[in-house]
């Protein structure tokens, strides 16, 4: 019947059409939208706002394009109707000022009779209420009947692009599925016969804030056909996922869950729906550059991710599955999009990593939110579910996907205090020094510093500036938070991921107590409370750094280096550093990784790095031009801006990278290296944790003790603690099993024997009693054996810690005639503010 049939002849034959009337064929543009008022481009028209706008020149004065666009506005209905989708493609025809509504709407009408083949018996066409130009073209020149020509108000058949900007009547083209049902009464919003497929947009307008409409300059088209909604009419399909678009990924993912998608039950389909759409967008998120994160555009991907991957499991996928069904995206779209293939790598890899790490998220998030809806509570609190996401990175959408689906409801506004109360937190934790307020201008006219702690960790200096709660100062006091400027200074203030030094500053009467070092160019700031004296401008003062806690900061920057080299040779040349931490009691060392580290791995880096300290190298310490630096093989440390000069820290033949941090004179200063943990801080970014010199011994010291006390608590050897340990485990879990056996046991006895207080109500007994608190199942259980017994129903209460569950079990006679005790207990409830629901034969409240 239809001459053009798969997904990409109906593409190719819709831009070959307007290629033909003088349209210039433009590619999709990125899902990432120039426009930074917008987050990721949602419309066909996206890419040409400016134009439209007049903001910048067209491309031509005619443009068709197939432009990919990604909208989760309407995520929860995805899987659900047959044609919500994140991912879609709009097939788009435009005009910027050259043709406008006859061009528009008679080749739209071409282009679909007799290209498409579509029966013109079976299309309706909406106009905007007011639109008596565009009516009298689909009228007067299509030769449209006019009862097949509605007009619709300005909610339907006003097109805008957002709150503001260039926005205009439309005009609607709609597939009528059942024209048997006759042509009065008709409803064009009803989804289940038409389906809109065209939207022919008149743009003449721009909208300001308040709403007000301006003329624009020129007069444009912009259109959009749905490529998927389109291929469902011609593929003669009962929705989008059963088209050539999508279905390849639906059959590859019910294969991996071992399922047959024709008999597949509803929920299983809506799965396997979800993962193909889902999939489907991210794949082209990630090949247009957008990475997984807590905010913005990375965290509408990390949600996708997420959510088919909780729907993997849902259909009992045990495996990564992600990254398989990503190959057949890839395999259906590259020939249209050829990025897919380039960045398959990329795409595979990183939806392995999230894969990994949400699979945990999900493993332990599941179960606790199975304890909380366990408890059948009316509403998840806010605390409950802000837990969830703090502590095991649980998604609010995620917790409220899962209780909806068992009736209950999330306390949002909860939630979102508990997150403003958690900022609020982290805030006050972590006060950090603002540098740009100290004295405004004043500070641009303090003398720089001189550092000497390359070469010492004592000398004297001369104070330039003091500095109270912003203010510049001449004198302070024993009590007094300052920052003191001198002129020299052996304190290495931070930078390149070290921390500031800390020690004393001290004068004949007076005496500071450094806390922190940090630095505005090249003014050194020490941080810290003057504990004795006065301290005046002027004064000189003997500075003293903490010489410990330099020792511990030198022997985790040196070992920092000699990590990063270790990874590059045994784990992948190619690793950069995207981050690093240099404290007095611990190293960290972010880097670019597509891959989590294996156990092995991580042990043969720890083991390379103390044979380097063993050999004892010394370290080669050199100002040199950069070029120069660089032509030798120096590695730049990341965050780091560097000068015509850098100073470059040789390790022979183990290390050569640029940094200005103070560091050992030989490798054998280090002393041991110990990796605390390797694990992942976004998608390929991993984290290695270590400590090095006396830290190492701090580390081993603590373990070394609690190791000790465990073997005289048990009575056993250090070796033997562990099968020790998981003895326990196990006896417990076993002791905890029984006793939840005898507290079901006994809970049955105490509600069995409330049978001989039966009462008759109708043909049936029943019984209404309270009872001792008791475990939930073991109430449910109890609850169903004595309606069985008595033939009747049971209403059981018990209150425990200030809560009340009630429990309700009909018969199966009961039953039979249509009660259903699922919804009787949820009329009880209601009546006291709470929610409750179960099964036709027993539920609880």
């Amino acid at each position: 019947m239809f001459p053009f049939r798969t997904g990409p002849e109906i593409r190719r034959a819709f831009l070959d059409f307007y290629r033909e009337r003088g349209h210039v064929e433009l590619p999709s543009a990125s899902l990432i939208p120039a426009d930074p008022t917008v987050l990721l481009t949602i419309a066909g028209m996206l890419p040409f706002k400016p134009v439209f706008l007049g903001q910048e020149a067209p491309p031509a004065p005619r443009a068709t394009t197939s432009q990919k666009c990604v909208r989760t506005n309407d995520i929860e209905n995805v899987g659900r109707t047959a044609r919500h989708h994140t991912f879609f493609e709009m097939l788009g025809n435009f005009s910027f000022g050259d043709y406008f509504k006859k061009e528009a709407i008679t080749w739209a009408w071409e282009l679909l009779t007799t290209v498409y083949h579509l029966p013109p018996g079976r299309l309706w066409v909406s106009v905007f209420t007011e639109d008596d130009e565009a009516l009298g073209i689909w009228r007067d020149v299509v030769g449209i009947p006019e009862h097949r020509i509605q007009r619709m108000g300005a909610d339907s058949n006003f097109w805008v692009s957002g709150p503001t900007g260039p926005c205009g009547p439309c005009s609607e083209i709609y597939y009528d599925f059942h024209p048997e049902l006759g042509e009065q009464g008709i409803d064009l919003d009803d989804d289940t016969r038409f389906l809109e497929i065209y939207n022919l947009v008149f743009m003449q307008y721009n909208r300001d804030s308040v709403g007000v409409l301006t003329p624009l300059a020129q007069q444009n088209i912009d259109t959009g056909l749905g490529l998927e909604r389109l291929a469902q009419v011609l593929q003669q399909v009962p929705n989008n996922y059963e088209t050539d678009l999508v279905y390849p990924l639906i059959e590859t993912t019910a294969t991996l869950a071992n399922l047959i998608y024709p008999a597949a039950t509803d929920e299983e389909k809506r799965s396997l729906k979800i993962i193909a759409d889902h999939l489907r967008a991210v794949s082209h998120l990630i090949a247009d550059g957008v990475t997984p994160a807590n905010l913005g555009r990375g965290y509408v991907l990390r949600r996708l991710i997420r959510r088919a991957i909780r729907h993997g499991r849902l259909l009992g996928i045990k495996e990564p599955f992600t990254p398989v069904v990503a190959q057949t995206v890839i395999q259906l779209y590259n020939k249209t999009y050829p990025q897919l293939t380039t960045k398959q790598a990329w795409i595979e890899q990183v939806l392995r990593v999230e894969e990994q790490q949400f699979r945990r998220t999900l493993e332990t998030g599941e179960r606790l939110l199975e304890r909380i809806l366990a408890k059948h509570p009316p509403m998840i609190t806010g605390a409950e579910a802000f837990m969830l996401y703090d502590t095991y990175g649980f998604p609010l959408e995620l917790t409220e996907e899962v209780a909806n689906e068992q009736g209950v409801a999330v306390d949002q506004a909860g939630y979102h205090q508990e997150m403003e109360r958690q900022q609020v937190r982290a805030k006050s934790a972590h006060q950090t020094l603002d540098l740009t307020q100290q004295g405004g201008q004043e500070l641009s006219e303090i003398a720089q510093t001189e550092f000497l702690g390359y070469l010492h960790t004592q000398g004297s200096g001369t104070v330039v500036a003091l500095f109270v709660a912003q203010q510049l100062v001449e004198q302070v006091a024993a009590g007094d938070e300052v920052k003191v400027v001198l002129n020299s200074s052996p304190f290495y203030a931070e930078s390149g991921g070290q921390v500031g030094d800390r020690g004393y500053l001290a004068t004949a009467t007076a005496r500071v107590r450094v806390l922190d070092v940090q630095k505005q160019g090249d003014i050194y700031l020490h941080h810290g409370e003057v504990e004795t004296g006065t301290l005046q401008v002027g004064d000189t003062v003997q500075a003293q750094v903490d010489e410990d806690l330099r020792r511990r900061a030198r022997a985790h920057h040196t070992a920092t280096h000699l990590l990063q080299s270790a990874l590059k040779q045994l784990v992948d040349p190619n690793i950069t550093q995207a981050g690093s931490l240099v404290a007095f009691d611990r190293l960290r060392f972010d880097f670019n990784c597509p891959r989590s580290l294996t156990e092995d791995e991580v042990e043969q880096v720890e083991t390379l790095v103390n044979r380097w300290v063993s050999e004892a190298h010394p370290l080669t310490i050199e100002v040199l031009p950069i070029a120069e630096a660089k032509a030798r093989g120096a590695v730049a440390m990341f965050g780091e801006k560097y000068g015509a000069e850098v100073r470059v820290i040789d390790v022979a033949n183990v290390s050569m990278e640029l940094c200005g941090g103070i560091h050992v004179h030989n490798t054998s200063e280090i002393g041991l290296f110990k990796i605390l943990g390797e694990t992942g801080v976004a998608a390929g970014v991993r984290r290695i944790e270590a400590v090095a010199g006396p830290s190492t011994a701090d580390y081993l010291k603590v373990r070394d003790k609690i190791t000790r006390q465990l073997s005289n608590e048990f009575k056993v050897t250090v070796e033997e603690v562990p099968a020790r340990i998981v003895g326990l485990q196990q006896e417990l879990r076993r002791t905890q099993r029984e006793l939840e056996q005898t507290q079901t046991e006994l809970a049955t006895l105490r509600v069995l024997a409330l049978a001989n207080q039966a009462v008759a109500l109708g043909e049936f007994k029943t019984v209404v009693a309270e009872v001792p608190p008791a475990q939930p199942d073991a109430l449910k259980s109890a609850a169903e054996r004595l309606a069985q017994k008595i033939g009747g129903a049971v209403v059981l209460a018990t209150r425990d810690a200030g809560k009340v569950t009630l429990v309700v079990a009909f018969s199966p006679a009961i039953v039979q005639r249509g009660l259903n005790a699922g919804k009787f207990i949820a009329q009880v409830a209601g009546k006291f503010g709470a929610r409750g629901g179960g099964r036709p034969n027993l539920a609880q409240a």
